[in-house]
């Protein structure tokens, strides 16, 4: 598999940003020994304890300062990646993925900022593993929060609910069960690129699931894939947020975002 950037402090690493070889300064990497340890997707890598989150709750407030991104009556602020509408349906407040429809993005661009994001899996729940409920959150539209159904439903840790897709699992699986809404609060801070791609410093994730701490200011290997750890390739300063199709009628509603730039 290919790595990401894996450093100890005060440490040159060479980089391969955009097909260049560069050298950054980067600080060290918390979570760089679990990568080490664990290969993409192992199956042996140890799943996270069970915290019961408590009961679902009405969807949360809308802070004053927030930017609207679905409040449970229309797509308008949503695309196709080809710019198309939208076919996801919207009904009793929340809209669904279509299978086949494809990803939908935001049409407006964001880099650091906060995200809240409430979904629910299907009920009863259908399939095993990774075939169970997925879709995801991507930050950019490159850096992914899984969402999976992982109430009672074994897959690999680096791909379970509320994980930063192939790098790190939660700290703890906060799952509610299927058909249960349940909610991710991700502070999110992009990478920064110097003027000749260089990374100066890498993405970072702190998220809440269901209000509880799944992971703290996590340091990004890389953009998000399946069965690799790409290194970073330089990109703008801000990006669309996307939601995953991936066959699975998961839904959403109350999706808001809070500009921290």
């Amino acid at each position: 598999m290919t790595r990401g950037i894996i450093v100890s402090a005060a440490t040159a690493v060479s980089i391969a940003v955009a097909g260049l070889a560069v050298s950054a300064q980067l600080p060290p990497n918390p979570r760089a020994a679990e990568l080490q340890q664990w290969a993409i997707h192992d199956l042996t890598r140890p799943m996270p304890p069970v915290v019961d989150p408590g009961p679902a709750g009405p969807p949360a407030p809308v802070p004053s300062d927030a930017t609207v991104l679905f409040d449970g009556r229309d797509l308008s602020a949503w695309t196709t990646a080809k710019g198309q509408p939208v076919t996801w349906p919207v009904r009793d407040g929340y809209m669904e993925v279509v299978k086949g429809a494809g990803a939908i993005q935001t049409k407006a661009a964001f880099g650091d900022c906060q995200l809240h994001v409430e979904w629910a899996s299907p009920a009863p729940a259908v399939g095993a593993s990774q075939d169970r409920g997925n879709s995801g959150v991507f930050l950019m539209n490159t850096y992914e929060v899984q969402i999976l159904d992982s109430y009672e439903s074994a897959t690999y840790a680096d791909g379970m609910a509320a994980s930063i897709y192939g790098q790190f699992p939660p700290l703890v699986n906060a799952s509610r069960r299927p058909g249960e809404w349940q909610s991710y609060d991700i502070v999110f801070r992009a990478p920064r690129f110097a003027a000749d791609g260089t990374v100066t410093a890498p993405a970072r994730m702190t998220v809440f699931h269901n209000g509880i701490l799944v992971h703290d200011n996590d340091q990004l290997t890389g953009p998000t894939a399946h069965k690799a750890r790409p290194p970073y390739k330089a990109h703008a300063d801000r990006l669309p947020i996307g939601l995953q199709d991936h066959a699975h009628p998961v839904r959403f509603r109350n999706i808001w975002v809070r500009d921290l730039q």
